[in-house]
């Protein structure tokens, strides 16, 4: 007997909408395991999860706030994902994002005109993420390094580098030892559009709507899915794979830096410790989850940053964790993964003498 996968000939529209689904259910079950086995209630935690993250127009505009980052790296990493590119360092894009931004606000406002200052951070921001990012894909092009050590290699770069440069050389001499910058002029803060919630939320709607287009209505996205399902086949058909690969990683490094940017110009309006809080990671469940939709993407990064701010409220209300919500997005990987692969492929037993044949 021989048991193996056998790669389906098609993928139904309705196994892309349920795979998804199932999944997170299989987590919400998984979760309560856990939840019972430590003498929680698990439909209690899941009620104040939910109320916290969604019961008010307040506890909304703070998920969105988590959502904003989330969404732009997950339809970074996705781009990179869609010809096969594991770029796992998103988390490194965006922290490089928020230093360039940063350096952006503090320093040239004294010879950049003030309206000119918040769109040269955002910009310097995200061409500093895609620059990052291109750094493994010109290693992966030329000499063929894996990109899934170098991309995880430079995160750790990049947050080490951000660590010392906020309590270091760019500390507030005013700020009574605390680290961190100074806070940026007015001229460089992200207008906020409700409670914390900040324009971040229209440039990351604005970046998944193009990306969708390019990926879905344009021969550049079907060169990248021509990539990805097939490299030699691209390649006979004359298709540029080392350029690809390269504008690939700077839209992706790009979207990851802008979301860098908007953190320090929209929310803490300075450079300081918070930055790096696992965002560039959980694109990645975000980016599978989504199927590699920056459609979908938005919604996704939504559900996660509800489950973020949830697990936040339960540690209040109930003394739970606020882990929790971190301990459901790993729940939700494992079945996701699970499930993506008996949509691709079925399982299949055969006898001996058929599998000799």
């Amino acid at each position: 007997m021989r048991i193996y996968f056998e790669k389906r000939k098609s993928y139904s529209a309705g196994a892309a909408v349920l795979t998804p689904v199932i999944s997170f259910v299989v987590s919400l079950v998984l979760t309560a395991i856990i939840l019972a086995a430590v003498k929680l209630n698990p439909v209690q935690v899941y009620s104040a999860m939910f109320r916290g993250a969604f019961g008010s127009w307040r506890d909304f505009t703070e998920t969105l706030v988590k959502a904003i980052p989330l969404i732009l790296t997950s339809i970074g990493v996705a781009t990179a994902f869609k010809l096969k590119f594991w770029n796992i360092g998103a988390e490194g894009q965006l922290v490089l994002g928020g230093i360039a931004a940063s350096w952006v606000a503090l320093f040239w406002s004294s010879w950049l005109p003030a309206p000119l200052l918040l769109p040269a951070a955002v910009i310097v921001g995200a061409a500093a993420g895609g620059v990052f990012a291109g750094i493994p894909a010109i290693l992966k092009v030329k000499l063929n390094v894996d990109e899934t050590l170098t991309t995880l290699m430079l995160n750790y770069a990049a947050i080490i580098g951000y660590n010392g440069i906020y309590s270091g050389p760019w500390r507030d001499p005013k700020g009574f030892g605390f680290p961190g910058t100074a806070q940026f002029p007015p001229a460089a803060w992200l207008p906020r559009l409700s409670g914390r919630a900040h324009m971040g939320l229209v440039l990351a709607l604005i970046a998944a709507a193009i990306l969708w287009f390019a990926f879905y209505k344009t021969k550049w996205g079907f060169e990248l899915q021509m990539i990805g399902n097939n490299r030699k086949a691209a390649r006979v058909l004359g298709v540029n794979i080392g350029r690809n690969i390269i504008i690939a990683l700077l839209i992706s490094g790009a979207m990851a830096g802008l979301a860098g940017a908007c953190e320090v110009t929209g929310i803490a309006r300075r450079l300081q410790q918070g930055l790096s809080l696992g965002y560039g990671y959980t694109a990645i469940i975000i980016a599978w989850m989504s199927r590699l939709n920056p459609a979908v993407c938005i919604p996704v990064s939504i559900l996660m940053a509800g489950l973020l701010v949830g697990g936040d409220s339960v540690q209040i209300m109930m003394g739970v964790p606020s882990a929790m919500g971190e301990v459901m997005q790993g729940m939700i990987l494992f079945p996701m993964l699970a499930g993506s692969i008996f949509a691709e492929y079925r399982l299949r037993i055969t006898a001996n003498r058929e599998a000799r044949a």
